[in-house]
């Protein structure tokens, strides 16, 4: 009879991974960096507990979208007063606040619960390529 293997939170091993955005589409990074961020890369993945490993992303300042998605986008935001929709063309969050963008994107693909928030806190992204995580030895991850 074979067992199911499910991981506990506590024997979770987490390892720190850098990945360059640099001229890859952004949805295609933010798709893998959900994955990592999930777990999904590894053999002792469990759907009910957060044993993803920390991803930082940087150059989000060069990442791409293709198409004509840097005009016809849009970020949405609302304030629960009538009227209050705010939109910002996605050429002008790129240019200002790469780094939101690619965060937000990865949101959009984890968990929509208390899971995913968690999963997102082991997430850091950076317009430069400078970070400030040099003592946690990250390994650079090329993506596909």
């Amino acid at each position: 009879m074979l067992k199911t293997y499910m991981a506990h939170k506590e024997a979770v091993e987490r390892k720190w991974y850098v990945v360059d955005a640099a001229g890859k589409p952004l949805g295609r990074v933010a798709s893998q960096v959900a994955s990592l961020l999930r777990g999904k890369n590894k053999p002792t993945f469990t759907p009910n507990v957060d044993c993803g490993d920390y991803v930082i992303v940087i150059n989000c300042d060069q990442a791409v979208l293709t198409g004509n998605k840097l005009t016809q986008k849009m970020y949405v935001r609302r304030s629960p007063r009538p009227g209050h929709l705010k939109q910002t063309q996605y050429a002008k969050l790129m240019a200002e606040r790469s780094d939101f963008a690619m965060m937000h994107a990865v949101k959009g693909m984890l968990p929509h619960n208390s899971l995913g928030r968690q999963m997102l806190k082991k997430l850091r992204t950076y317009k430069g390529a400078e970070h400030k995580h040099e003592a946690q030895h990250p390994e650079v991850l090329t993506l596909d």
